[in-house]
């Protein structure tokens, strides 16, 4: 098996176990924290802070819209996190990964 189907094949199952750990762990409604506050905005796509939430509301109003029933907002937008939480892991496994290659590797190897 070559590097780049291995590398893809490992980073898809960490995507995997992270996306399923996130899963299981979801909260079905609003925690303690900001998200409260993320969740009834992006519901009703109205304004907070602004570093970095603009494209977060809009994202979690799309997952809002999803949601089967006004008490399952928070658990759809909540799902956004814990798949933006996986991809984040993904993406960190193949950057790992590329850097390690770019080290151990010689130079003639690597492009």
């Amino acid at each position: 098996m070559n590097y780049k189907k291995l590398n893809d094949i490992t980073g898809w199952i960490v995507f995997g176990v992270s996306f399923l750990v996130y899963v299981l762990t979801i909260s079905p409604t609003a925690s303690f924290w900001d998200c409260g506050e993320f969740i009834a905005v992006a519901n009703e796509l109205e304004v907070s802070h602004p570093p970095g939430a603009p494209m977060y509301l809009l994202l979690a109003r799309l997952f809002a819209m999803f949601a089967p029933s006004p008490e399952y907002v928070a658990l759809c937008i909540n799902l956004l996190s814990a798949i933006a939480g996986a991809l984040t892991s993904l993406f960190i496994a193949w950057s790992i990964t590329m850097l390690g290659k770019k080290i151990v590797a010689p130079a003639e190897e690597n492009p």
